[in-house]
């Protein structure tokens, strides 16, 4: 059996010497390397700015979703999004795992896992795509995929069923890196903040916060506040433009008497409101842009360009523990859980 390196360069075609992630072309024969994990893919959850621009290009039929899909891995070996270079995670089942990582891993064939990988660096290929849930961002596929010797991945939890745990899983960075930016007493900006990512970044800020602090949840629509509104997961709910900054600026300005916001949580899953964000949040603020639609040349130029001195934090969709953290907060919550399993599960 072929050795590998742990960091998957070894399946990489396209530049040669990069890493799987920003590879063009990566290998994906499922016959696997001694340090690999071999999954049997049954659900694809793709990243929220990926499945949006999947769904408009395809203008919503499903049988073009489906092949645009299935172009990205035949041309990528991945499923990375060429537009948003972004991909999403899965679950799926064990099937096999190389003889390196005996005593390495705690998993066995069997085992039901979701990675926590993003798909933009997995070897994956789809078989048969049987079904596409579009309002929630998810499908079923009959395929396979390679899980690297460093990738990380969850085992499923008993309690929490599959589909609800691999949405909240997906974007389970978020409110772990929230949980480590809130302070006692912050005010708390959580643009996108009635989305998937966006709820459970205020529920984790309105506990960090406390009773000093506050937390605004900013949504597109009041129908996606009136959701929101069920989970008690902030002080202020505004619906708001968030690609149109002075608007913006000004509703954060009233609401916080021109103090602004402590730190700003950007969750959305659309372009351009990296100035949203900036002009939201005081001098020496932090803004923590977890949303793969964030370009960076605009939220660096762009804060330079309005004199603001401000902490930027390209979203890392790991931190220790996340997984954890973002599961704890479906089993503390009835209220986040029971909207989760309406939308999402």
């Amino acid at each position: 059996m072929k050795k590998g390196c742990p960091y998957g360069t070894h399946r990489v075609i396209e530049p040669k010497g990069a890493l799987p992630q920003p590879a063009k072309k990566i290998d994906n024969t499922m016959e696997i390397y001694d340090n690999e994990i071999l999954i049997d893919v049954q659900t694809l959850n793709i990243d929220s700015a990926s499945f949006t621009q999947i769904k408009e290009e395809a203008d919503g039929d499903v049988e073009k979703i489906k092949e645009i899909m299935k172009g990205i891995v035949a041309e990528r070996g991945k499923h990375q999004n060429p537009v948003t270079g972004s991909g999403g995670m899965l679950i799926g089942t064990v099937a096999k795992i190389g003889p390196a990582l005996e005593g390495k891993t705690d998993l066995k064939v069997g085992d039901k896992l979701a990675t926590l990988v993003s798909l933009s660096l997995t070897p994956l290929v789809i078989d048969e795509i049987t079904e596409v849930r579009k309002n929630i961002d998810q499908v079923d596929i009959k395929g396979q995929a390679i899980l690297f010797e460093t990738g990380i991945y969850a085992v499923l939890p008993n309690d929490i069923p599959e589909n609800l745990a691999l949405s909240a899983l997906d974007v389970a960075g978020a409110p772990a890196q929230t949980a480590k930016l809130v302070r006692p007493g912050d005010t708390v900006l959580v643009i996108g903040g009635a989305g998937k990512s966006g709820m459970l970044c205020c529920y984790e800020a309105k506990r960090r916060a406390g009773v000093t602090g506050k937390v605004i949840c900013l949504g597109h629509s009041e129908k996606s506040l009136a959701i929101a509104k069920r989970g008690n997961i902030a002080d202020y709910y505004i619906a708001a433009d968030a690609t149109k900054p002075v608007e913006m600026m000004e509703k954060i300005s009233e609401i916080t008497n021109g103090q602004m916001a402590d730190v700003t949580i950007n969750n959305v899953n659309v372009p351009n409101t990296e100035m949203s964000s900036i002009l939201a949040t005081k001098t020496d603020g932090t803004i923590y842009f977890f949303s793969m639609a964030t370009s960076f040349t605009k939220a660096a130029l762009g804060a330079e360009g309005v004199g603001s001195d401000v902490n930027m934090i390209m979203g890392n969709g790991y931190t220790k523990g996340h997984a954890e953290v973002t599961l704890q907060i479906l089993r503390d919550s009835k209220e986040i859980r029971d909207i989760y399993e309406e939308l999402y599960a």
